[in-house]
C-alpha cells in the first residue's frame, strides 16, 4: 500500500521543464486533442458516432460527447500543465489505448468517415494509433520520468 502512495505521490510532483522539441510536440499535441474534442462536439459529431463499436452497451451520442470533453480537457492539460506533465503523458497515452477500438470497429464494420473510404485506408488508420501513443510518452517525457522507474546501476 505504501508503494502504491508513493508512486502516485511520483505522479503528482511538480517536474522539471523539458526540452523545446518536447515543450513544441506536447503543445501541438494538446491543440490537436482539443480541436478534435471541439469537433465531437460540433461538426463532425456525426462521423465520430459511426465510430463507436457497436458492442459497446452505451448511447453512441453519450459516447462521442464524453471522449469529446475528455479529449478537451486532456488537450488543456498537456498544454497548460506542464509542471504534471508525467501524469498527463501517462493519462493521454491511456486513453489513445482506449479509443483504439473504435479504430477497429470503422475498419471491421467498413465503416467511412474522415476520408477513410477504403478498407485499405481503414487498416493504415490503426498504425497511427501507436504512433499517438508514442508522441503521448515523448513529448511530456512520461516514460523516461515515471515513479516506477528501477534507478541506473553503474558498474
Amino acid at each position: 500500500m505504501t508503494e502504491t502512495r508513493g508512486i502516485w505521490k511520483q505522479l503528482l510532483a511538480p517536474k522539471p521543464k523539458t526540452r523545446p522539441a518536447r515543450t513544441i510536440v506536447r503543445t501541438l499535441l494538446g491543440a490537436m486533442l482539443a480541436f478534435a474534442g471541439i469537433s465531437h462536439l460540433t461538426f463532425a459529431r456525426v462521423e465520430f458516432r459511426d465510430q463507436v463499436p457497436d458492442l459497446l452497451p452505451l448511447d453512441p451520442d453519450l459516447v462521442v460527447v464524453g471522449s469529446g470533453a475528455v479529449e478537451i480537457a486532456l488537450g488543456a492539460a498537456l498544454i497548460a500543465l506542464p509542471r504534471r506533465r508525467v501524469l498527463v503523458g501517462l493519462t493521454v497515452a491511456l486513453f489513445f489505448i482506449a479509443i483504439f477500438p473504435g479504430n477497429i470497429a470503422q475498419w471491421l464494420g467498413g465503416r467511412d468517415g474522415f476520408g477513410l473510404d477504403t478498407d485499405a485506408k481503414r487498416f493504415g488508420r490503426l498504425f497511427f494509433q501507436p504512433v499517438l501513443v508514442l508522441v503521448a510518452l515523448w513529448s511530456t517525457a512520461a516514460w523516461r520520468d515515471r515513479p516506477w522507474r528501477r534507478p541506473r546501476v553503474e558498474a
